[in-house]
């Protein structure tokens, strides 16, 4: 008797995919701004394909594939044709199917373990802002997750690309005031500032203190000088309106009045 064996290969379907405008910043240049063809054997969510692809799903507000808008489920099919958007800031597309989740009510933020700098000048303008350079990206994304209600900034591609993660911002600049200036523009937040209302140092709520309550939690000089001093309801670190308030001022005064970074 003869066994006939047959050898049957997965079918090889191709797409073309192209991303617009920011989200060029995850691809090589080579890839940047042009359509990009894809093969693939099996059928793979629309998630997966574009994140394998190094841009992610926290980038993205809308995908049209043929013309026509889908979420992040779909199953890409044999000879689509993907376009790829950033977050709206102009357009109106509530009449079309928005990925990414409402904005926030209330923007409170968690940044990851490199980003210790940045976090001290958002509590500095009154931001609710976690950080713990001791946090695993696991903790990182629970932070930034439905429940918690938290907006991941992070250099690290890779976490921004977390089930978990639901509000998240990769930011681009690598100097600390002008990843300031970026998240600044990105969220719009030249109007929320609320200067000097949270230790910079654990992100607790300053309140005000009686000169009285001072005496002896201060240098003496500083307690002669000073006639208004605020303290940390968390760590009960005392502040007062010393050199470093007027560098601050500058640097709120030049946020609140151009684009550039500061000096």
């Amino acid at each position: 008797m003869i066994i006939l064996y047959q050898n049957i290969s997965a079918t090889v379907s191709s797409a073309t995919i192209r991303f617009y405008e920011e989200l060029n910043d995850f691809l090589p240049s080579q890839k940047r701004k042009h359509d990009i063809s894809l093969t693939f054997k099996q059928r793979n969510s629309i998630k997966d394909m574009i994140e394998s692809m190094g841009v992610p799903h926290t980038e993205i507000d809308l995908i049209l594939v043929n013309q026509t808008p889908v979420d992040f489920s779909y199953l890409v099919q044999d000879r689509d044709r993907i376009s790829v958007y950033p977050v709206f800031e102009s357009f109106d597309i509530s009449s079309l199917n928005r990925l990414r989740p409402q904005p926030l009510r209330k923007l409170r933020f968690v940044l990851d373990t490199h980003l210790g700098k940045l976090t001290k000048y958002l509590r500095m303008l009154g931001f609710d802002t976690l950080y713990d350079n001791c946090c695993s990206d696991t903790e990182l994304a629970n932070l930034a997750s439905d429940g918690e209600k938290r907006i991941l900034l992070t250099r690290d591609v890779g976490l921004l690309k977390h089930k978990m993660v639901s509000h998240g911002y990769f930011i681009r600049a690598t100097q600390p005031r002008q990843q300031l200036v970026e998240i600044m523009d990105r969220f719009d937040l030249k109007k929320l500032i609320t200067p000097f209302r949270r230790c910079v140092n654990c992100n607790g709520l300053l309140t005000p203190l009686e000169k009285t309550a001072a005496l002896g939690r201060v240098p003496a000089q500083i307690y002669e000088d000073m006639n208004k001093f605020v303290i940390c309801d968390t760590c009960q670190q005392i502040y007062w309106q010393g050199s470093h308030y007027d560098r601050m001022m500058k640097l709120i005064s030049h946020l609140l009045n151009t684009k550039g970074p500061p000096e």
